[in-house]
């Protein structure tokens, strides 16, 4: 900064440039010999009469001055300032004031002021105290304090002897400047208002370079907040990181530096500038919170930048980032910035802190408000609903953090955003349907398994109840569970109608079981059942032994036939023709079912065991007592081996190879 200058001061009062001592101006030795001979021509030339009348006045003057002193009203006796004689010599310069000499006699004339002004209420016939030379002598020796400092000397450089004597100076030079500005009116302060005001200034602006100086030049070496960008978890400050001796979490600045923080910004609200000291700690702080969004990994997007032109897979990522950083301000940065408010500015911090909150906050929601604009799909309800949590449960709960006025303010953008996310997780349910209805494909899935939209769906349903307590408030608790309801009636009917894509009967029911058994396991978890109830789930498990009853009728029904005794006997006795029929209608039966189904999926393996254990229960014993009834009839050898192709064991091994989705080709017989 640059040195102040001074022609502001009278000319008797200047300053030398050499030593910055006070000195007195002088006359040319010519000017002073005039002087001398006009004085004394003067003095010649007077009447008696004027010199009687000279004297009365000056013995009348001095009277006056004497009652004024020994009134007990009267300031304390000073050596004022009085405006320059022309008819007398100037003195020589003396040596500089001691300031705490200076700084007493300041004190008293302040406090005479103070009691003038408290007096003049009650007696008007007080008189007003002339200014005395230490005014001068104060506003000398602060300035050259001032002028000392401002080129090349920051704040943290100075001793801290120097530092306490120049804020004192500067409240003392501020207390004196309220005081005689009561007076403004007085001609005889005027030129004193004029001097004391312009050094006031050159302090304030001082001031106001180191104050930014101390905000901006400590903040990021004793940043104390993590950086989360590349952590998943949430990471909470420890208030033990940083603290004054009176325990106030501080931002990071050190005890000293707030200390000098909170001196600074009272001498200058002192000195009448409070505002400007306000208006420099919003800045530093401002900028410092949203160095700190970047820092954490949020970027500064325009609401047209999100909605138009930013692709999913990027939003999401910016999405999980933007709930971290909001968490972590609304939890931490806030919570600290407010007790650095209130620590640097213990009236009105409130106010403050909320403009610089503000700045940072309104960023973060506009972002907020940005993705509830976005074009409306199925894969962006979660992240829809994690946005709408934040905004709902991280928001400060009471006033104790915010001003009420901003807080209601934040809590009103907040609801209209969530509304906004609410009204968009309504929709996409509805486009959910909507998809459901539409998906036609006439496509078969291989070996009657799980269709692709079953476990979309499904997985969908179940992630989606994770969070049934926000989409209660979203759609109402009775509403959610209509609307899951219907979405599961929707899946149901597009199944049945891709099961009738199959022309095997026993298929379409395997398709029909898989795809309704994996509707029923996610439905039996504790969040979906939860909400939905028991009724659409016994529903569902009615149909699925439906299917499996069709099943075993379609398939293994048929295959039974072929062991009934009817038709065999003729008049008691076996005809054998039919017999070997019989065998041979069952071989190939059973080998085509084998084939044809080993390649068949049941990918449940509960689903998987319990039909291969029914169509156990249903053949084995049959087919046992079948062949320990007529197979003695064959010859032993090669007959017998012709027509009885399998045990009773191999017919159990080869079911339990159905449903592997692998064709298993036919071992051997056992002998």
């Amino acid at each position: 900064m640059d040195s102040k200058d001074h022609t502001h001061l009278p000319e008797k009062f200047t300053v030398d440039s050499e030593d910055d001592k006070p000195t007195a101006s002088k006359k040319s030795q010519d000017e002073e010999e005039e002087d001398d001979h006009n004085k004394n021509t003067t003095d010649e030339n007077e009447d008696p009469k004027n010199d009687h009348n000279k004297s009365s006045n000056a013995r009348d003057q001095e009277d006056s001055k004497v009652d004024i002193v020994s009134s007990p009203k009267s300031p304390p006796d000073y050596d004022y300032i009085t405006a320059p004689d022309a008819n007398e010599p100037n003195p020589e310069p003396s040596s500089p004031p001691d300031l705490t000499q200076v700084s007493e006699e300041i004190d008293n004339f302040i406090s005479s002021l103070l009691k003038f002004s408290q007096l003049q209420e009650h007696d008007e016939d007080n008189q007003l105290p002339d200014v005395p030379i230490c005014v001068e002598q104060f506003v000398v020796l602060v300035e050259a304090k001032v002028r000392d400092y401002e080129p090349c000397a920051k704040w943290s450089q100075l001793a801290k002897e120097d530092s306490d004597s120049f804020i004192e100076s500067v409240n003392r030079l501020s207390s004196l400047s309220n005081e005689l500005m009561k007076f403004s009116t007085e001609d005889k302060y005027t030129c004193s208002i004029n001097i004391v005001g312009g050094v006031l200034q050159c302090a304030m602006l001082y001031l106001e370079e180191e104050f930014k100086s101390l905000l901006e030049d400590h903040q990021e070496a004793n940043d104390p907040s993590p950086n989360l960008q590349n952590q998943d978890a949430d990471i909470e400050l420890k208030e033990e990181t940083i603290k004054t001796s009176n325990n106030i979490v501080v931002c990071g600045y050190s005890d000293q530096v707030l200390s000098d923080l909170i001196r600074i910004s009272k001498a200058m609200v002192s000195g009448g500038h409070e505002s400007e000291c306000r208006h420099v700690y919003f800045v530093a702080r401002r900028n410092f919170l949203e160095e700190r969004l970047h820092k954490l990994g949020f970027g500064k997007h325009s609401i047209d930048d999100v909605v138009h032109k930013m692709k999913w897979e990027t939003l999401e990522r910016e999405i999980e980032s933007w709930i971290r950083i909001f968490r972590q301000f609304t939890s931490t940065e806030f919570p600290l910035e407010r007790k650095l408010s209130d620590a640097v500015f213990s009236e009105a911090s409130e106010d403050l802190f909320g403009s610089v909150a503000h700045e940072v906050l309104a960023q973060l929601l506009n972002f907020a408000q940005a993705v509830a604009l976005t074009k409306r799909a199925a894969e962006k309800l979660f992240k829809f609903i994690d946005v709408y949590e934040a905004l709902r449960d991280d928001l400060p709960p009471d006033d104790t953090l915010f001003p009420d006025e901003m807080l209601n303010q934040i809590k009103t953008e907040a609801s209209t955003i969530r509304s906004r996310l609410g009204e968009a997780m309504i929709l996409i349910f509805a486009e959910l349907e909507s998809s459901i209805k539409s998906d036609t494909g006439k496509s078969q899935v291989p070996g009657g398994a799980v269709h692709p939209l079953t476990k979309y769906t499904m997985n969908y349903l179940e992630y989606a109840c994770e969070y049934k307590n926000t989409l209660g408030q979203v759609f109402g608790e009775s509403g959610l569970q209509t609307q899951v309801t219907k979405v599961l009636d929707l899946l149901d009917s597009n199944m049945e109608g891709k099961a009738r894509l199959y022309k095997d009967a026993s298929l379409k029911s395997i398709f029909m079981m898989n795809n309704g058994r994996y509707m029923l396991k996610k439905i039996k978890g504790k969040e979906v059942n939860g909400l939905i109830g028991d009724g659409w789930y016994r529903r569902k498990s009615s149909d699925m032994r439906q299917y499996h009853k069709g099943y075993q009728r379609e398939t293994w029904g048929k295959l039974l036939g072929c062991l009934t005794p009817e038709g065999l006997t003729v008049n008691g006795k076996v005809v054998k023709p039919v017999l070997k029929e019989r065998f041979k209608s069952f071989n190939v039966m059973f080998d085509e079912i084998h084939k044809t189904q080993s390649g068949w999926v049941v990918g449940d393996e509960q689903l998987q065991s319990e039909l291969r254990v029914s169509i156990s229960n249903m053949v084995i014993p049959a087919y046992r007592s079948f062949l320990g009834r007529y197979s003695q009839i064959f010859t032993p050898g090669r007959q017998m081996e012709k027509y009885v192709k399998y045990q009773a064991e191999d017919i159990e091994t080869h079911i339990d190879e159905l449903f592997d989705g692998t064709v298993t080709p036919m071992g051997r017989k056992k002998q």
